[in-house]
């Protein structure tokens, strides 16, 4: 017999349901004997005990309650009435009592996995088998200790023989995980992942051929694929490397779920319900091979120190500190000493550290006053990395690696084989710690997959530079580029493995109307890793889909400014969901192209610079205009004309003349610097003179020449050796809430820095507290489709070098 373990996000209802039911199905048309152990159906564990919390707050809970039934329910006829009495009951008594205990707790989380089994049950039987609901309560019977019970082997064991010998032959059993009874059949859970123990457990006693654990990922990785884009899954394990994985931190796998497989020698293989076709990852009792296996993490934990010049070399301290720690339940992962200072450190879970702190001082107390110990503190905020089969012997490379990256361990360890060490790293540098270390270790292309939504001008060359660079970059970089989708306003194309130089072609013949959803559920389909999202549209409208796809997974790049200066609310609204789905937003083309402004104002800002004002020459195509038009004896309406054909303009050049593209950049660097700003407060000069600001483009463009004599005027009446510049400007108190925006036409002295600007150059002079009236000066093409291109690379580049 084959145990099957299905786990809450492999029984989300929709396509995760449905899958999981496929696969028993499968396995029972192939004559496969097997029974099922199910977890609670997607996050109900989670959504029971929020209700509980609101319930003994006395807050309102049955908004929520009603919501998680009818979730619960779905479409099936199961009657849940019994189930959903018992949580109604139970919740209006903890209301009144405004409190509940360890036992009222288990009985309401049981009710998760109960659902979840009624409901397989139902659903198989819907397709014609014989599927019979076990309630492990009947079955394992646990000690008294409610939350974290352990199972009596002896009579679970018989109970659970006897259960499959009575329910066997035709019948497949639908077994409850997590849950059990105490003497007195009150219900216990088992701890949180417990369904994986129930599974173990279940698998021992009927001495199954093999226990398949099904997961929302492919099996065991090289590192957390969260964490890890390039991380690779693994095909084998021993018992003992995996029973590591799970001690470190590994969540796929319960530290107790080996135990009982490894007395029975029953392999567990680690599977995907979303692509089961996939072999996965297979656990047996074979020897341990030799070589890194796989990066684990430990969060939510703190580090405790003890600080003091008796520590080194004083004997029985350690035995202390796990005395005190074993009489308060507060269980250590990690002892060592620190790498500078005479002390000794421990980690502990996070929500420990207080009470750990408070009881270690006072077994020390009396080492206070000898001076032995000077200090014991807690540091919050860290995470435990530990490389699974590191030889200490070769240890220096990730940790040479490390400190290249001005990552300092806090502390390390090492087991007594030596094959594992583990890291202590403040939690901010845990992604970019574990990055660095798995590219040593495995050395691994980090591939990046691309969705390119626009692909006019500045898409197309984009797309062309990408396809051209892209061997070069895997190369020198080890990141693969894989565009997968191409995307105009009405036709999608989309390719997993990639498009071809034929793109434009293939976007035309087999391209497919489409909207944001589908493209995330191609990528979603696919499994596709490190997902980007480049706008290179002009669309005030596709913006809108910039929050669905940050929570969708996507980083986002922007050639397109609408998103920056749109209203404050919406600017503020984009930047909480980045940070709530922890997604990066690049958009250094938005202003000077490919010049590499915005990244400079940011860092001076984020570093503590106080930025006093910012000006310059914002638009590479009214630069070109005024540059030619005061060194020049040529008519305004010529020069502008020039521009036209060189296509430095937007096809409508009072789209550039109306000083309205100048505002919107100008608005997006006031907002890095925090200031909150709307675009109706830039004071903007607009250039068209009154007579041609309406009518149609073809009627404007035949009247260029009704502007020259109003722009001669203004050209001759400069000052000697002045010539003409259109500059924005950001001034005022920048520590307070807004500043002033200008845009205007100046008039400067030729021989300054603005006055000596040529061609279609960009120029921005950034003032600053401490360089006082010095500026920092960044200048350079600052149009051009193949510049801006270049600077979308740019962004392509570091998003996908981020550690």
């Amino acid at each position: 017999m084959k145990i099957l373990k299905f786990g809450g996000k492999s029984l989300t209802y929709g396509d995760g349901f449905e899958k999981s039911v496929e696969i028993i199905l499968e396995k029972i048309r192939n004559d496969e004997k097997i029974a099922v152990v199910v977890s609670a159906i997607a996050n109900a564990t989670d959504e029971l005990e929020q209700i509980l919390e609101k319930a003994a707050k006395n807050e309102i809970y049955l908004e929520q309650l009603d919501t998680f039934k009818k979730y619960q329910q779905s479409n099936f006829s199961v009657d849940l009435s019994e189930e959903f009495r018992l949580l109604e009951k139970t919740f209006e008594g903890v209301a009144l009592l405004g409190d509940y205990s360890k036992k009222i707790k288990d009985n309401v989380l049981a009710q998760g996995e109960v659902i979840s089994a009624k409901m397989v049950t139902q659903a198989l039987k819907d397709k014609g088998i014989n599927a019979n609901f076990s309630d492990t309560r009947l079955l394992i019977k646990t000690d008294g200790k409610f939350g974290d019970a352990q199972p009596l082997e002896q009579v679970s064991k018989k109970n659970v023989i006897n259960h499959f010998k009575t329910n066997n032959g035709t019948t497949v059993n639908i077994v409850t995980g997590f849950i059990g009874s105490n003497i007195n059949n009150d219900t216990t859970t088992l701890g949180r992942n417990g369904s994986n123990y129930t599974a173990s457990l279940i698998a021992n006693y009927l001495d199954a051929e093999e226990l398949q654990n099904y997961t929302h990922v492919d099996g065991i990785y090289t590192a957390n694929p969260d964490l890890v884009l390039d991380a690779k899954k693994i095909d084998q394990l021993s018992f003992n490397e995996a029973n590591e994985l799970a001690n470190f931190g590994a969540t796929i796998l319960h530290a107790k779920t080996i135990i009982p497989l490894l007395e029975k020698n029953i392999p567990l293989r680690i599977l995907n319900t979303f692509n089961h076709e996939n072999q996965g990852t297979l656990i047996t009792s074979a020897a341990d091979t030799a070589g890194i296996k796989s990066l684990s993490v430990l969060e939510n934990v703190s580090l405790v120190n003890l600080e003091g010049r008796g520590l080194l070399g004083k004997t029985g301290i350690d035995a202390r500190i796990f005395k005190v720690m074993g009489d308060h339940d507060i269980s250590v992962s990690i002892i060592s000493q620190g790498s500078s200072e005479r002390g000794i450190g421990i980690v502990v879970a996070a929500d420990k550290a207080s009470k750990a702190i408070i009881e270690l001082e006072k077994e020390f107390e009396n080492d206070f006053y000898s001076k032995d110990v000077n200090k014991i503190s807690v540091t919050d905020n860290v995470s435990v990395i530990s490389i699974i089969g590191q030889d200490l012997s070769t240890f220096h490379k990730p940790y040479t690696a490390l400190i290249k990256n001005k990552i300092v361990p806090i502390l390390f360890n090492n087991t007594v084989t030596g094959k594992n060490v583990s890291l202590v790293v403040h939690k901010s540098q845990l992604y970019k710690a574990l990055n660095v270390i798995h590219g040593e270790i495995f050395g691994v292309s980090k591939k990046i997959n691309i969705a390119i939504f626009g692909h006019g001008v500045v898409g197309g060359t984009l797309i062309s530079q990408i396809l051209t660079s892209a061997e070069s970059i895997e190369k020198r970089k080890a990141i693969k580029l894989n565009i997968f989708a191409i995307a105009n306003s009405k036709k999608v194309l989309l390719n997993k493995n990639g498009i071809t130089s034929n793109w434009e072609t293939e976007i035309q013949n087999n391209g497919i109307s489409y909207t944001i959803e589908d493209i995330i559920a191609f990528a979603n389909e696919h499994h596709l890793e490190n997902l980007i999202a480049i706008d290179n549209t002009a669309s005030s409208t596709f913006v809108e889909n910039y929050i669905p796809l940050a929570e969708s997974s996507f980083d986002l790049i922007s050639s397109n400014k609408t998103a920056n200066t749109l209203s404050y609310d919406f600017y503020k609204k984009i930047r909480k969901s980045l940070a709530d789905n922890q997604k990066n937003y690049l958009y250094e083309t938005n202003v000077g192209a490919g010049l590499p402004l915005i990244d400079t104002i940011k860092l001076l800002h984020h570093s503590g610079e106080n930025i006093t004002k910012i000006k310059g020459v914002f638009s590479g195509t009214l630069s070109y205009l005024f540059n030619h038009f005061s060194s020049e004896d040529r008519p305004f309406s010529e020069v502008l004309q020039e521009a036209i054909n060189k296509g430095f303009t937007e096809p409508d050049p009072r789209d550039d003349l109306s000083g309205n593209d100048v505002g919107r950049k100008l608005l997006i660097l006031a907002r890095e610097l925090d200031l909150q700003n709307e675009f109706d407060e830039v004071n903007i000069q607009n250039l068209i003179p009154d007579k041609l600001i309406n009518g149609d483009k073809s009627d404007f463009l035949n009247r260029l020449t009704e502007m020259d004599a109003e722009y001669q005027a203004i050209k001759e009446n400069q000052k000697p050796n002045h010539v003409l510049r259109y500059i924005g400007e950001l001034s005022g108190d920048l520590q307070q809430q807004k500043g002033n925006l200008e845009v205007k036409l100046v008039s400067v002295p030729v021989d300054t820095a603005l006055g000596q600007l040529k061609g279609s150059d960009s120029f921005f002079e950034i003032y600053t507290e401490s360089y006082g009236d010095r500026p920092i000066v960044i200048q350079g093409a600052g149009a051009g489709s193949a510049v801006t291109a270049r600077g979308v690379f740019g962004d392509i580049l570091r998003l996908s070098e981020k550690g």
